[in-house]
């Protein structure tokens, strides 16, 4: 009989799509990629970065090594929006005269990339600016036969607890969406494995919605309306930018880098 645990791993299907760390934890066991989105802020950050040459280290938020694991990378430590410097804002990596290594941490998507680290081979960052980017570099450098795992990274709740957030199912769905243009995600028959799991093609469907009026869906959604209300309408059309980036984020060697 099959498990409850086994179901929610999305097995039968070559790309996935699940929320937060415990949903990513699941779906990526035995996947050659996990892809985090957290499009608001983490990964259009990171893709704003790389763009410009630089190298992003995932780490975990609030965590009291923070400073000695930037020491230690040579890396500039970034904290959150509003502190002044180098911060969780995609504007003021944007802005900064000069980015080398940066150490980012954030509660959400630099979390999830730091934890599943440990686990799966390869980890990309994907915003709406470099989804198309990444899809094609998938389908030119993996085995046909490569399990993908998308993970939405999402919001938080005052309590801690996963809030499911809108831009995030949106950018996944742009880089799913990407992958079907290109022509994966059919079925495979060398290892039995199908396509989209539903709950990708449910993610594509978001984008595929969305998509025509991309910029009013950010501004208008709750995490939008909140970076907006708090002073920061850049980070938003930033974010915005579908296809912008030119660069695929990989983590390699504890840092997103181009590859």
């Amino acid at each position: 009989m099959t498990t409850a645990a086994a179901v929610h791993r999305q097995l039968p299907f070559a790309v996935r799509f699940e929320w937060g760390l415990d949903g990513g934890r699941a779906v990526a066991s035995g996947a050659q990629l996990a892809v985090v989105v957290d499009v608001l802020s983490f990964t259009t950050c990171v893709s704003v970065a790389v763009d410009r040459g630089a190298m992003v280290y995932p780490y975990l938020w609030k965590d009291a090594g923070a400073e000695d694991f930037a020491a230690h990378h040579g890396a500039l430590l970034a904290g959150p929006r509003g502190g002044g410097g180098l911060s969780l804002s995609p504007s003021s990596l944007r802005d900064a005269p000069a980015l080398g290594r940066v150490v980012l941490p954030s509660p959400n998507g630099s979390s999830i990339a730091y934890e599943l680290s440990r686990d799966v081979p390869l980890i990309a960052a994907v915003s709406l600016r470099n989804a198309a980017a990444t899809a094609d570099w998938v389908a030119a450098e993996l085995p046909r036969d490569a399990v993908v795992a998308v993970i939405a990274a999402g919001e938080r709740w005052p309590g801690g607890s996963l809030r499911p957030a809108v831009e995030d199912q949106i950018g996944a769905g742009a880089f799913i969406a990407g992958l079907a243009a290109a022509g994966r995600g059919g079925f495979t028959p060398e290892d039995g494995k199908e396509g989209f799991s539903p709950e990708a093609e449910a993610a594509m469907a978001v984008f595929n919605a969305s998509e025509p009026r991309l910029r009013d869906a950010l501004q208008e959604c709750s995490s939008g309306r909140e970076l907006i209300g708090a002073g920061y309408p850049d980070d938003v059309e930033i974010a915005a930018e579908l296809d912008a980036g030119v660069a695929v984020a990989l983590l390699r060697e504890g840092a997103f880098r181009q590859p």
